[in-house]
């Protein structure tokens, strides 16, 4: 029997997939690719961007959209729905709910031996992260940008990864920790062709990336604090509340992810609490820890002037060092140390040099990348690189 072909599909900067998979829709053997039942929940900014995404590729596609779902609404069709760019949200105005049991028990009766299922979740939803064991001990598989299942206790880790082993269904979650960035891929990468990481330090946030590329440039003076927070929130670099950016949870999460990535840090850093039991430094003044409800968003952003004369001498006394000052994660595999914490850089190094906006970047320190490390860089936020993570990994379900 011949073998169907296979898509090459670019990872590097987070490029070419698409490119990739249309080179390999033209080749002669598509026929061999069978449409993958693809059920979508949450369609907001990325869940719209994904559905777009995925219209957009060449005929014959391998996915077939069974199910769109809000939390208000849902779409099933199990030969799959009749979609446009154009229609598809007015489609969906239009439905009936569902309730998310009834919709898992018509994805788990999809599965067969010839036909795959994947639930793409585009939530944040932890009631939504907790049904992954679930579907996937049934043979769906699970891909998604949510946090929360992977950087969250370890019970529910644990039970994803055995639910995973058992069927064989897979759990992808690429765009969790750089949207579009190959940041897991890359890791496991590493890990699976026997290299050793030493060390993962890199600027995680987008939010902070913005707030230090402006605040600590390695110029004398600059603008304050408060003033750069403010703006990127006028920007929608910042969620409705920095609080919520300031406090640095979203870095722990991220550093969670990738430690439960690497197998031998199971032990070693087991993280029973996942991002809470990430040592984490908080950028939240003490004096303002209470105003971090959605209703205190304008008031905590007012106060934060008041602290500025803190962040100035912080940022003063890193200039005199010659140094910047990054919001950066830490994985130090060989002190057995994770941490997301306010750091100085020199202002030659790469973390000071090679940011703009609010790029990420990450370096990975192995055995093999040693004298220089290996680094991935660019936008780590925004709804059109966060489906297309989300489209590479259903991209590696073909």
């Amino acid at each position: 029997m011949t073998t169907p072909p296979q898509p090459a599909i670019c990872l590097q900067y987070g490029l070419g997939t698409r490119a990739a998979y249309e080179a390999a829709q033209k080749s002669s053997q598509a026929s061999f690719y069978a449409p993958i039942a693809v059920a979508i929940t949450g369609v907001g900014l990325v869940g719209g961007e994904l559905i777009n995404q995925i219209l957009a590729l060449s005929a014959p596609s391998p996915f077939r959209i069974v199910s769109l779902s809000s939390s208000k609404h849902t779409l099933f069709s199990p030969q799959g729905l009749s979609l446009t760019p154009t229609s598809w949200k007015a489609d969906l105005l239009e439905a009936e709910p569902m309730s998310p049991d009834v919709l898992q028990r018509k994805l788990i009766d999809l599965v067969s031996p010839n036909g795959k299922v994947v639930f793409v979740d585009n939530t944040s939803s932890e009631a939504v992260a907790a049904r992954y064991p679930s579907l996937l001990e049934a043979g769906v598989n699970v891909i998604t940008p949510n946090k929360k299942a992977f950087s969250g206790d370890a019970g529910l880790y644990d039970r994803i990864v055995a639910a995973s082993k058992k069927s064989g269904a897979k759990f992808l979650n690429e765009s969790t920790v750089g949207a579009g960035l190959p940041i897991i891929s890359t890791l496991k990468d590493l890990v699976a062709t026997g290299d050793k990481v030493h060390k993962i330090e890199g600027v995680f946030s987008g939010t902070m990336s913005y707030i230090f590329n402006n605040f600590s440039n390695g110029q004398e003076g600059g603008p304050s604090f408060s003033s750069v927070v403010r703006v990127a929130r006028e920007k929608g670099y910042t969620e409705p509340h920095p609080a919520d950016d300031l406090s640095g949870s979203d870095v722990a999460r991220k550093l969670a992810i990738l430690t439960r990535t690497i197998p031998s840090l199971q032990s070693t850093i087991p993280l029973p609490q996942g991002f809470k039991s990430v040592p984490t430094t908080t950028l939240i003044p003490e004096a303002l820890s209470s105003l971090t409800s959605p209703e205190s968003a304008d008031e905590f952003t007012n106060r934060l002037v008041e602290f500025d004369s803190e962040s100035d001498k912080l940022r003063e006394d890193a200039l005199k060092d010659g140094a910047v000052l990054r919001y950066v994660g830490v994985i130090d595999v060989k002190e057995g140390i994770v941490k997301a914490d306010l750091q100085r850089y020199p202002k030659d190094h790469a973390f000071a040099t090679s940011l703009g906006g609010s790029d990420n970047i990450i370096s990975f320190h192995t055995e093999r990348y040693g004298a220089r490390p290996l680094i991935v860089q660019g936008a780590g936020a925004g709804a059109a690189v966060t489906a297309m993570g989300v489209l590479s990994d259903l991209l590696k379900l073909v």
